[in-house]
């Protein structure tokens, strides 16, 4: 086998299929505690910047979690790293249930999401175990197995919470994560089939930051990465502005906005599991990609326009369907695109670069709300519009489905 030929096992039938589905469960764990840390935060006395931190610190990990683990999962196997890194989340459950002040409690969720970065090590698998031209509906699945385990988890988790107990309270619920993480670790153990072979001997393998400097400068990743932190700094930032925005201007409670995200998630369930695959199959993952995108933007400058509840939460799902539509394949193109050897590191890289955007566009969008109420919808209208032309140019450079994955071609 030549270096340039990727390291695979034979992957056995339905192998993406039954990574999903354990994947399922550990998100299910991860939905029941993320509507809770405001509450959790506050047991400990947390002022608003502290519970800030508290949810910023998982993202900072996972920013540098995402290319780490990728870089091992492509030079030591896939399976190993779902396994050490699902567990390493399964115990910060475990230690935050008796986390003794909100700066223990800090630390923790930081060290969880370093362990829990590991969305490259699964998109790895998948693209190691399809098609090429399938990646994008396989990578639509998994979304759509998050979206479920978001939407399910909340309302698992405040049935459990007993917030009058103070910290003690939220036991119950983080237990119960633990456990599901837990369960997961035992299902890939028993179930997951590895689909790559170890490497030995490869010397092609650049260090890190040259790694980096390279997904950057390439014509078709460094755009992919760059839509990634756009898209993600654009919508991370109306969501953490978007229950005091509809407050504002519709006088919605938490259950106005529960309805809203229930519909919004549906919505993306039905549009990454039966929509998101046949277009980007029949019409190309580049045209897709450019079509959501703009979709995207508009929605998001008309939220500014709305006259009510019923439109606010029909622009939510168009959005929620055209990001359905549109993300799946940044993944897909750069399976394609990059060096096979090192697919997960360079997953892991435009993971990162979403983490990072979910720290940077809360921030902004609130320093921004201060000033125009409407702000984080027309910025993110506007941040979004150049990924249009981003996703265009770069798919004109991409290799075409029928082609095999090449090597990286840096410095273009």
């Amino acid at each position: 086998m030549s270096d340039s030929e990727p390291y695979k096992a034979p992957a056995p039938r339905f192998a993406a299929a039954s990574l999903i589905a354990v994947i399922f469960i550990n998100m299910l764990g991860f939905g029941i505690i993320v509507p809770l840390l405001p509450f959790y935060a506050k047991s400990f006395n947390a002022q608003p910047w502290q519970i800030g931190l508290i949810f910023g610190a998982y993202s900072v990990g996972a920013f540098f979690g995402e290319p780490f683990w990728g870089r091992l999962s492509d030079r030591y196997g896939r399976k190993p790293l779902l396994i050490s890194t699902i567990m390493g989340n399964c115990l910060c459950y475990l230690a935050l249930a008796f986390a003794p002040n909100i700066w223990v409690a800090f630390f923790i969720r930081l060290v969880g999401g370093l362990a829990a970065g590991n969305g490259a090590v699964v998109q790895g698998y998948i693209a190691d175990v399809t098609p090429p031209e399938k990646r994008a509906r396989q990578m639509s699945y998994q979304g759509a197995a998050w979206n479920v385990g978001l939407i399910i988890g909340p309302s698992v988790g405040g049935f459990f919470a007993h917030e009058n107990m103070g910290p003690a309270g939220f036991r119950i619920p983080l237990f119960i994560a633990s456990g599901l993480a837990l369960l997961c670790v035992i299902a890939i153990t028993l179930i997951i089939k590895e689909s790559r072979v170890r490497e030995e001997g490869i010397s092609h393998r650049p260090s890190r930051w040259a790694a980096i400097g390279e997904a950057t400068s390439h014509p078709v990743i460094g755009r992919m990465m760059l839509l990634t932190f756009l898209v993600g700094f654009a919508f991370t930032g109306i969501e953490s502005q978007f229950g005091l925005w509809s407050q504002a201007r519709f006088g919605w409670g938490p259950r106005d906005i529960a309805i809203c995200f229930a519909f919004t998630g549906a919505t993306a369930f039905f549009f990454q599991t039966m929509v998101t695959g046949r277009l980007s199959e029949r019409y190309g993952e580049g045209t897709m990609l450019a079509i959501g995108m703009g979709v995207t933007a508009i929605a998001a400058a008309l939220q500014v326009v709305s006259v009510g509840g019923p439109m606010t939460i029909a622009l939510m799902c168009v959005t929620a369907a055209a990001q359905s539509v549109a993300f799946p394949n940044v993944g897909a193109i750069i399976s394609r695109t990059a060096d096979p050897h090192r697919q997960g590191q360079i997953l892991g890289l435009n993971n990162a670069m979403g983490a990072l955007a979910r720290v940077v566009g809360p921030t902004c969008a609130g320093l921004v709300v201060p000033v125009v109420r409407d702000g984080p919808f027309i910025l993110g209208a506007l941040v979004v519009a150049p990924a249009i032309l981003l996703a265009l140019s770069a798919v004109r450079r991409a290799p075409q489905r029928d082609d095999a994955p090449p090597p990286m071609a840096m410095g273009h």
